[in-house]
């Protein structure tokens, strides 16, 4: 039957889940086979002049701010935010060292908080599955008990077998979403070094 089919996938897919939460203990709502790293390292993206002279000073810089909101986001390709930077740092009038480590702060605190907030929902989507296979595993006991009557309630078996299904695909269909989302703190974490470097180059 469909329903035996469907809820052997999940119990399949809840188990192999559960086990990856094994593999840190810190971090037991950690969904990825990726290694959980919660903050950026500033050395690991950032060779440049040392930035504890400027720390939030970027958020006040009428022209800074806005750069950093454009150049943060993962719709501006490379390609142009080289251009941005370019640009903004080749002013005469601007003062490359200190505009350039102005710039690398916002970006570090923009992208470090834009990687947390992934990381986060990740997490919450990892306690909603754990609910989720919970929750099936409670009605694969009720549906038992049902068949298991002496005089069957065939409406009620269909019922709770067709919201099984249901919840099946729900937790497959986020077992998919966060495959593809475990990829983006490492795609924030390579952006903002190629950003860094970016900048490194036009203020050396």
């Amino acid at each position: 039957m469909r329903w035996q089919i469907a809820i052997g996938t999940l119990l399949l897919v809840a188990a192999s889940t559960e086990a990856g939460f094994a593999a840190d203990p810190r971090y037991p709502d950690w969904p990825c086979t990726q290694a959980k790293v919660p903050e950026i390292s500033l050395t690991a993206v950032w060779a440049g002049p040392p930035l504890d002279d400027i720390k939030d000073k970027w958020r006040d810089d009428a022209k800074v701010s806005p750069l950093v909101s454009r150049l943060a986001a993962r719709r501006t390709s490379l390609d142009e935010a080289q251009k941005l930077i370019t640009e903004f740092l080749g002013s005469p009038a601007t003062d490359k060292a200190t505009a350039g480590k102005l710039l690398f702060a916002g970006l570090f605190d923009s992208l470090n908080a834009q990687r947390a907030s992934v990381m986060n929902g990740l997490e919450r989507i990892t306690r909603k599955q754990r609910e989720a296979a919970d929750k099936i595993r409670s009605d694969v006991s009720a549906l038992h008990a049902l068949q298991g009557a002496s005089a069957p309630d065939q409406a009620k078996i269909d019922d709770l077998s067709n919201q099984m299904v249901w919840q099946t695909r729900i937790f497959e269909d986020r077992q998919r979403v966060v495959k593809f989302v475990c990829e983006v703190p490492t795609a924030i974490d390579q952006r903002l070094f190629a950003l860094g470097r970016m900048i490194q180059q036009e203020i050396e």
